[in-house]
């Protein structure tokens, strides 16, 4: 068994309105590529919420009371600790540079997700509005297009609070389950698995930002090919609701 990971080269500098399926689509042609059944897409952030127009300008920001006092204790820019809160459902924690908040869509993660890299500067990225129907979009023109049952996943880089170094996880799906529930699978000794869940979505993210990498790569999009698991996983109507531990099991927030 096999799997292979490859980057698409030649995608440009997205702007507002511009289509990722279409940029997808024609990066492809020229690699010399066509998509096949069970391909899964990986898509970074940055790319959708720049083709969304969801971008901050930081410089037009005026930072409120709260964010003045979070910057102090941060070390962050009052401006972009204004922004942070606005994208926060909650702040959950602050600290000597960080601020822990849970955002709009629910991610608890730094900074609310704004992403400062691979954008002009005094702008800065939040995470897509939606992923999930991001993901979906481009999903369904691709299938359209090529004929072929695919996935899509959004991918950011995030850190861990008990781990040194940002990986790759996902921000939203359409196409594949995020999580694969294999409890009363057997395992090499023929015990019943009793809890096993596997965030597969993550997994396929983290192993696509090696590729994607954080710098100057230019590897926006990544295709994953050969998972095994895929028409087990298959589901049009996918979302990534299911890897969102609800508060209430969080056992750092009770």
């Amino acid at each position: 068994m096999s799997i292979e990971l490859f980057g698409l080269k030649g995608i440009p500098l997205v702007k507002e309105g511009d289509n990722i399926a279409d940029l997808i689509l024609n990066a492809l042609k020229e690699q010399g590529e066509t998509l096949q059944h069970g391909d899964i897409i990986l898509v970074a952030e940055t790319l959708v919420s720049k083709s969304e127009g969801n971008v901050i300008k930081l410089g037009d920001i005026l930072p409120s009371e709260d964010a003045i006092l979070i910057a102090k204790k941060s070390k962050k820019d009052s401006k972009l600790v204004e922004a942070i809160i606005q994208e926060a459902r909650e702040v959950v924690e602050v600290g000597p540079d960080f601020v822990i908040t849970e955002t709009k869509q629910g991610f608890v993660c730094a900074n609310s997700g704004i992403d400062e890299s691979n954008v002009g500067d005094g702008l800065a990225t939040p995470v897509p509005e939606n992923a999930d129907l991001s993901a979906k979009k481009i999903r369904e023109q691709l299938e359209k297009e090529t004929g072929e049952e695919l996935a899509v996943i959004v991918t950011d880089t995030q850190g861990r609070a008990f781990r040194v170094g940002a990986v790759g996880v996902a921000l939203g799906c359409s196409g594949i389950d995020p999580l694969w529930k294999r409890k009363g699978e057997k395992d090499l000794y023929g015990r019943e698995l009793q809890t096993t869940e596997v965030a597969t979505a993550d997994e396929l993210a983290a192993s696509a930002s090696l590729i994607q990498g954080q710098a100057d790569e230019g590897l926006p999009v990544v295709i994953i090919r050969g998972f095994s698991a895929f028409d087990t996983l298959r589901n049009e109507d996918s979302d990534i609701h299911p890897l969102l531990r609800p508060k209430e099991f969080d056992v750092f927030r009770n």
